[in-house]
């Protein structure tokens, strides 16, 4: 299977080929240059390959939740180029890509925290799934770190920066961390792997039906709830 995998959800933009021969990468950590090197990174991934669009099975997309314009990048590329050769989409999560790894090493849950900025987190959890993968424990969620709770009471690894920017969460019974894991951004390497078993199950999509996950439907605090966080009364 031949899957092109494209994620600019996060700080990072990522890009991955995935083909018979195996997984070939190209990555760049600014959100500022995201919409500017997309397209170089695709055509170079490609092309070291020598594979063409029309070659693809499908593309994978990031779809979120993180960055709100990263988001709509990665949905309105991937849209544009499956449209133009004729491809599936297969969606992916960020938190998804951030749970899978750990799942394809023998995890049997999962807690995925990105840092949502305003004071909360994007987190999620997951389990195993021979078919698709890995199966959410719920829906996506964004709140404070003090307001994470876990489905059940069996032993989770946390992986993700969530961890890093509120490192109280890594204190909630029953999670284990360590320092890579929540050093780790998603990856479109391992939306690749996903987005194969995915599409091999009957997941593809059209790409009009290609939505974002956005999960929070605010961009920015108030200035009363910015003077709230610092300790300030509201006016």
């Amino acid at each position: 299977m031949r899957l092109l995998a494209i994620d600019t959800s996060t700080e990072a933009l990522s890009i991955a080929l995935l083909t018979e021969q195996g997984t070939s990468e190209r990555g760049l950590e600014t959100a500022r240059e995201q919409a500017e090197q997309i397209l170089s990174l695709i055509d170079a991934v490609l092309g070291e390959a020598g594979v063409r669009l029309s070659q693809l099975d499908g593309i994978v997309a990031g779809v979120g939740p993180g960055s709100f314009t990263g988001v709509r990048i990665s949905v309105a590329v991937a849209q544009g180029l499956a449209y133009g050769a004729g491809l599936p989409v297969v969606p992916v999560t960020s938190l998804e890509a951030l749970a899978f790894p750990l799942i394809e090493t023998g995890a049997d849950r999962v807690i995925a925290c990105l840092d949502a900025r305003m004071g909360e987190i994007y987190w999620g959890c997951f389990a195993a799934d021979p078919v698709r993968g890995l199966r959410a424990l719920g829906t996506l969620q964004v709140a404070a770190a003090d307001r994470v709770r876990l489905p059940s009471i069996d032993r989770y690894r946390g992986v993700g920066r969530g961890f890093t920017a509120y490192p109280e969460l890594a204190a909630l019974a029953g999670v284990e961390v360590d320092a890579r894991s929540v050093a780790m951004l998603p990856n479109a390497a391992d939306m690749a792997r996903l987005g194969a078993l995915r599409l091999a199950a009957g997941a593809g999509v059209d790409p009009a039906a290609l939505k974002p996950e956005y999960v929070r439907d605010k961009v920015a605090l108030t200035e009363a709830e910015r003077r709230i966080a610092k300790g300030r009364p509201a006016k």
